[in-house]
């Protein structure tokens, strides 16, 4: 009785057999199957949140007119908004497109417009919203790809106000500091919390209509080195000028919805009209 066999072909040998090239077409090819599983497989809506997300590529003639497109992402505990989109980008579709960095509210780069109003997408959970969930890029500013926004008018406002420590009375010893009472630093500290989100100035109605308008962030920024007791009297004064231009702290209508959006629990709206006080009480001297 003859014992050979035929020897079936070991996994190792095949692998040998394939190239390169096929192998790693077949990789993405498994990739995109179990992507479409996850998408359109049968799934409890329990763990699932299903994300509609804001799409624009001016870059792709098919993707010019902005649209919607929707994600059913798998919910895990602790889900922000921003590991949603994470997902959806690394499993559905490499080619979404948002700023994000730090993902602990520090950055404020993953500022969104998330079912109608201006949050962050890594301090927003996913299990205080209602579904869908609606991303879209911040208003006012304009789109550069799918959540991505131009923000270089922002930046420009906000450096308007000069936003650097300025003083023309320094210690006289090299080592000496320059020291603030722990009042003061009280009264600017919300303020210096400041991330340039863009969260407030997406907000505000005044924005839209006034593209002078220096804005919430840039006049908040001021309010703080303004109040700054160490900042030099001159400097002071010469700060308040920028701040109450026509364009400036007179501009706000006190509508609180920047203090409302605001991801660090900056009393915006306050300190403009504590500016506003200021100009006025400059313009009443009688002395």
């Amino acid at each position: 009785m003859s014992s050979q066999q035929a020897t079936p072909e070991t996994d190792s040998d095949s692998e040998s057999e394939r190239s390169p090239q096929q192998r790693r077409l077949e990789a993405k090819q498994a990739r995109a199957r179990t992507a479409e599983d996850e998408q359109s497989g049968p799934k409890s809506t329990e763990d699932r949140v299903h994300l509609k997300v804001f799409r624009y590529d001016p870059d792709v003639e098919e993707k010019q007119e902005p649209r919607f497109d929707d994600f059913q992402v798998p919910q895990e505990q602790s889900m922000s908004v921003l590991d949603a989109l994470i997902y959806a980008r690394d499993n559905f579709d490499s080619a979404l497109t948002f700023r994000h960095s730090c993902r602990m509210a520090i950055c404020g780069s993953d500022g969104f417009f998330i079912n109608g109003r201006q949050r962050l997408g890594c301090q927003t959970q996913i299990t205080d919203l209602d579904e869908p969930i609606r991303v879209e890029p911040l208003a006012h500013m304009p789109v550069i790809k799918d959540l991505v926004v131009d923000m270089e008018d922002f930046y420009e406002q906000m450096e308007s106000v000069e936003p650097y420590f300025q003083t023309n009375d320094l210690p006289e010893g090299e080592l000496e500091e320059q020291q603030q009472s722990r009042e003061n630093r009280e009264k600017i500290k919300k303020a210096s919390h400041c991330i340039q989100c863009g969260c407030c100035t997406s907000s505000c109605n005044i924005v839209q209509g006034d593209d002078q308008y220096l804005g919430p962030a840039a006049i908040v920024n001021g309010y703080r080195f303004y109040m700054d007791e160490r900042e030099g009297e001159e400097l002071r004064e010469h700060r308040l000028e920028i701040l109450e231009q026509a364009h400036g702290v007179w501009g706000c209508q006190t509508q609180f919805s920047c203090t409302t959006v605001c991801p660090r629990d900056i009393p915006i709206t306050e300190e403009i009209q504590e500016m506003k006080r200021e100009s006025i009480k400059n313009d009443i001297k009688f002395w």
